[in-house]
């Protein structure tokens, strides 16, 4: 996931402004009905971003991907109603193909009504942002950027396998979202499609054909000890009443000290292509750093365990469940 350039902002309004420029968002997407939530187990959250990043860097092809893939297919059948692997290839920046495997998990197939919640599940193959020079050709084990958003979402399929939501869920883990161009390469994608090549793939070919859903959700980076999640701007374009509601949820929850009303720039991230490809209003909830970057050790060999706290997990996930189940 990486910033937007200036000219990527320019693109992605051209690519909304053809056609179909903005989803029609409902006056209500959310309601907070009198309907008893879940409660998200924080200690089971972090327990399965460690177990992600026990397996070592998820990066393509490796055996650590493969393993942690399994593992995540595994998981997710013994709590959804259906489980779908999505495999496909894709050229990364350099011209190199590799194979990518999304996942997705379905609840609730009987409802029409269906929202969609993503997070990535690969780690970056460079530790391109690394202050020592040295690692910059190092996989990451990418403990926030990846298994984070991972970690929650697999407690609250865990929830929704314990109390069935009234609406129907899909969860998507995009592969290869994290091997855009490093640093340290001269190659020039200036438009960043070098990202979020499992979103683009799935994007364009759902997992249902003619797949909707009413609003999206992405998790990016949600687990840093010092959270601060800001309203990101192509999902304040392309689906502003969501985000808007999302932030009241959390400001209703007591989080609002994490989720702070302020609109920031735009970044790539997997919500730009299921918007754009899809045409599925999805927000990002995403850590935002205003000293620069992301949060301090992002694409760094510290995005480890370490930087985890089971606090920030807890107040995403309480969120995103108060969302799925106050739906009327």
């Amino acid at each position: 996931m990486k910033s937007y350039s200036l000219l990527l902002i320019v693109l992605v309004f051209a690519f909304a402004s053809c056609g179909e420029k903005k989803q029609k968002e409902g006056s209500e997407v959310f309601s907070y009905a009198s309907v008893e939530i879940p409660n998200f187990n924080a200690d089971s959250a972090y327990h399965y971003v460690k177990t992600q990043c026990d397996f070592g860097s998820r990066v393509p092809e490796s055996k650590a991907h493969k393993d942690c893939g399994d593992y995540l297919v595994s998981f997710l059948k013994q709590h959804a109603d259906t489980v779908i692997e999505q495999h496909f290839t894709s050229k990364l920046y350099n011209g190199k193909v590799v194979k990518g495997r999304n996942i997705i998990a379905s609840f609730n197939l009987q409802s029409k009504d269906r929202t969609l919640f993503a997070s990535h599940w690969d780690s970056r193959s460079w530790a391109d942002h690394d202050p020592d020079p040295k690692n910059h050709k190092t996989p990451i084990i990418g403990a926030n950027d990846g298994a984070s958003g991972v970690g929650v979402l697999m407690e609250i399929a865990r929830n929704l396998k314990l109390s069935p939501s009234q609406v129907g869920v899909d969860i998507v883990f995009f592969d290869l979202e994290d091997q855009g161009t490093p640093e340290w390469d001269e190659s020039d994608f200036q438009d960043q499609s070098d990202w979020c090549l499992g979103a683009q793939y799935w994007s364009k070919n759902t997992h249902v054909p003619f797949y909707q859903a009413k609003y999206g959700i992405l998790l990016d980076m949600v687990g840093y000890s010092n959270p601060r999640f800001t309203k990101e701007q192509q999902s304040m374009y392309y689906a502003s009443s969501i985000m808007n509601k999302v932030w009241q949820i959390a400001k209703d929850k007591g989080y609002g000290n994490m989720f702070v009303d302020e609109t920031t720039g735009g970044v790539m991230d997997d919500h730009v292509w299921v918007n754009i490809n899809a045409k599925i209003p999805m927000i990002d909830i995403v850590q935002h750093d205003p000293m620069g970057n992301f949060f301090p050790y992002w694409h760094t060999l510290k995005d480890d365990i370490n930087c985890i706290s089971k606090n920030t997990l807890k107040a995403v996930g309480d969120v995103c469940l108060v969302a799925i189940y106050s739906v009327s």
